[in-house]
């Protein structure tokens, strides 16, 4: 796996896997155990495919009750667990590992409840994103946060990775529209947080398992607010000579007061991809092109697309088309949707990153790519959520190429590193996993990973669940207790990296 190291495997539990699977298979009966090495290879792997591990034994329960009897069992007898959903992440989040239970939710994949008045929905973490608002759009109500993969993603992942898309920048991302969770702890205990209030007295703990990435418990259930559609949505395309123009255009707009029910932006080689993908229109004389949406009543989305074609023109726009029916607006939508399977189209392999600036920060971030894609002698094709700064740089490589993937690891690390540098973080919604893991200390402090890492031993203080994700240094939950928060007055015990 690359340079990737991942925990040492536990001989013990590995020892003894065949009584695991036939205790396992007595929890989960009939079809609910996958042991076999063929068949368990369709689970190898994520989002990120660079990575590739079989798992221990795979598990696919049904009930919140065999949930619940599986991390018991896991939990007493010291098996780690590793929690998957549709396995859409593109962090690695769900990457088996040789002995650990790989926790399938698929299962689970029913709308238990919709309800208008309150104007929520209960689903089963194995809903689908787009399945939430499939299930509502008949009343004209639909789920706002919407991924890229949302045709595939599962709800029980996006609360796991607070997963956002391409509407995040004006309704919010995962932890913006969930209300409430039913978990599953390591110890087999069913909690909830939550529910179809607004808000909750005490802390803020469904926050905290909210992109917490399957190291705090098991998601069996996500209670959703839902919104009623707006009565007029229109999207821009803006075509620009540069991307630095392009990206100072998104900061004119958000700077003038404008917030877009979505923006998004796409360099030359990725408008290429796509419009040879999805033949939707797209200009492929210009070097940046921008999707902007407004949406709300009529006359205000009618006055808002002529502010922003008065700041596009301003910033250097050579084309600008508006959507004229809803038809035009989703098949502009069409090749920023189907941006990631275009680019597999040009490219043996790509590596998609996830990482956050400050907006007025994207002309210089897209120019210092540029750079380091000459330095590392490597294609990119940028696609992001301009709009809240959100990059996806998508390095294209071929993994048959010896050293070619060490190169784009490189490449990658450099971006990550530079979104940090100029005051954003790691990531905006794809999660850490493993792909971000040893990059944690370019932004938090020893004592900032330290102080996570207590959250993580109140919830789970064997780190049996989804161990070798996030953390770089794992620490013993009675060292952590003993060590000061204060930078400095005690060091970090000498354990082995991952």
């Amino acid at each position: 796996m690359s340079g990737l190291v991942m925990p040492k495997l536990d001989d013990a539990v590995l020892g003894r896997r065949q009584q695991i699977v036939a205790d396992l298979s007595a929890i989960v009966p009939g079809e609910g155990v996958v042991a076999a090495d063929n068949e368990m290879r369709v689970f190898e792997s994520d989002g990120l495919t660079a990575y590739r591990q079989l798992p221990l034994v795979v598990v696919l329960p049904e009930t919140v009750q065999q949930v619940a009897d599986v991390m018991r069992y896991c939990g007493e007898n010291g098996i780690k667990v590793v929690p998957r959903g549709s396995g859409t992440s593109l962090s690695g989040g769900a990457l088996p590992l040789g002995d650990a239970v790989l926790l399938v939710m698929s299962r689970f994949n029913q709308v238990l409840e919709i309800d208008y008045p309150n104007r929520c929905v209960v689903v089963q973490p194995g809903v689908t994103n787009l399945g939430i608002t499939h299930a509502v759009a008949g009343e004209g109500f639909y789920y706002a946060p919407d991924p890229s993969s949302q045709i595939a993603c599962s709800i029980g992942g996006n609360v796991a990775e607070n997963a956002g898309g391409v509407h995040c920048l004006k309704y919010g991302l995962t932890a913006n529209n969930v209300l409430g969770v039913e978990f599953v702890t390591i110890d087999g205990e069913i909690m909830r947080l939550g529910g179809k209030y607004l808000d909750a007295d005490g802390y803020d703990l469904l926050g905290v398992l909210t992109g917490s990435e399957g190291l705090l418990g098991v998601v069996t259930e996500v209670t959703v607010r839902i919104l009623q559609k707006p009565q007029s949505a229109r999207a821009l395309l803006v075509g620009f000579p540069s991307s630095e123009q392009a990206g100072a255009c998104v900061a004119d707009i958000i700077s003038a007061g404008i917030i877009p029910g979505g923006m998004e932006m796409m360099d030359k080689p990725a408008i290429h991809a796509a419009e040879a993908f999805v033949k939707v229109g797209y200009p492929l004389d210009v070097e940046a092109l921008l999707i902007v949406e407004l949406d709300g009543p009529e006359a205000e989305v009618d006055y808002l697309i002529g502010r922003v074609e008065a700041l596009a023109k301003a910033a250097g726009s050579t084309t600008l088309r508006v959507s004229q029916n809803e038809e035009e607006r989703l098949a502009f939508w069409a090749g920023r949707k189907a941006a990631f399977p275009a680019v597999g189209r040009i490219s043996p392999d790509y590596y998609c990153m996830d990482g956050t600036i400050p907006r007025k920060q994207l002309p210089t971030v897209l120019a210092r790519m540029r750079k380091l894609s000459q330095k590392h002698g490597l294609q990119v094709a940028n696609v992001f959520h301009a709009g809240d700064g959100n990059l996806h740089p998508l390095i294209l490589y071929d993994a048959n190429v010896p050293g070619e993937l060490e190169r784009t690891e490189k490449f990658g690390a450099e971006i990550l590193k530079l979104c940090v540098e100029v005051g954003g973080v790691l990531t905006g919604e794809h999660g850490v996993g493993v792909e971000k893991r040893d990059l944690m200390g370019e932004m938090f402090t020893e004592d900032d990973l330290a102080q996570q890492q207590r959250v993580k031993c109140a919830f789970d203080p064997d780190h049996l669940l989804n161990p070798g994700k996030v953390f770089p240094q794992l620490h013993r939950c009675a060292e952590l207790g003993r060590m000061h928060v204060h930078k400095g007055q005690v060091p970090f015990p000498d354990l082995p990296r991952f």
